[in-house]
């Protein structure tokens, strides 16, 4: 398995992952605006994705995480959100989550960040044991909140 940092040429291959990543959490699909909004995030320089493929396949995808950066005042260093991560049905359980995280994590020590986060759906166990497997730990300092905007 090869990780890879996304660029515009993965377009295509990324798009329709992401929509059944954006389906898994409940969202309907809208196939052309969630390319566009890839294609902007990658265009803009918005956001950090990394491609899983099989060594031998470029034009399989078999997973993706995406992460955005923010900065910390507290620490006045940066953080990274790890927004986004998603195995496709056929590659899990081959350590895909893992290997995506990894390249993350070392990607965010390049950029000297004091940290990254990520938040799951509070009955996704899988994907919780699965970022404590990498290091990361249940934040008990903050409580977050969310504030819709309609």
């Amino acid at each position: 398995m090869r990780i890879i940092q996304a660029t515009l040429e993965h377009l295509d291959l990324l798009a329709p992952l992401f929509v059944k990543y954006r389906e898994f959490y409940g969202e309907l699909p809208y196939p052309d605006t969630s390319r566009a909004f890839l294609q902007k995030r990658l265009e803009r320089g918005e956001s950090v994705i990394y491609l899983a493929l099989p060594d031998d396949d470029d034009s399989k995808l078999m997973g993706f995480c995406q992460l955005y950066p923010s900065f910390s005042s507290l620490s006045l260093k940066r953080v990274w959100i790890l927004n986004d991560i998603y195995v496709a049905e056929d590659s899990r359980r081959m350590l895909v989550a893992d290997h995506l995280m990894r390249e993350a994590k070392r990607m965010a020590k390049e950029t000297n960040a004091v940290r990254m986060r990520v938040s799951t759906s509070s009955n996704n166990e899988v994907a919780m044991r699965t970022y404590e497997s990498i290091g990361f730990r249940e934040d008990t300092e903050f409580k977050s909140y969310v504030l819709p905007i309609n």
